[in-house]
């Protein structure tokens, strides 16, 4: 039922639970693609540099956050792609899944920043209410 899933992954507790859905999904039927986004947001960015100013690969510091999922979806024998988009998570999110035409989007229910979330709300709210295609929010 479920082919075309969008995973939204930034590497916290809440994207891996989401990824164990999404990949669970996936499994259900042997033609389904789990395409996993990690939204590099501009904000973020300029941490990310001064953080790790003396390594020689900024993006690998990003890769890493998202790496034990795609270890999930390689032990749960599903196809995934990845993919890292650039901008502010929500509309980002919002606008791919939308063009691309997922059958379902799986989600954490919280990401890495609580407190900006506390302040202007959720990446997974906002997708909810913007989002074309059913959303699945994990907790």
């Amino acid at each position: 039922m479920y082919n075309k899933i969008l995973l939204a992954a930034d590497g916290s507790e809440h994207s891996k639970r989401a990824a164990d859905h999404a990949f669970h999904i996936a499994a259900c039927s042997p033609d389904s693609t789990v395409v996993i986004v990690y939204v590099i947001n501009s904000s973020r960015a300029k941490s990310d540099v001064l953080s790790n100013w003396n390594s020689p690969d900024v993006l690998g510091v990003r890769k890493e956050r998202v790496k034990e999922i795609e270890t999930i979806a390689k032990n749960a024998g599903v196809t995934y792609v990845l993919e890292m988009l650039h901008g502010e998570p929500g509309p980002t999110i919002v606008d791919y899944a939308n063009k691309q035409g997922f059958d379902v989007l799986v989600i954490g229910s919280r990401g890495l920043n609580g407190l900006q979330e506390f302040v202007l709300g959720s990446v997974s709210h906002k997708v909810a209410k913007r989002a074309n295609c059913p959303v699945l929010i994990v907790k």
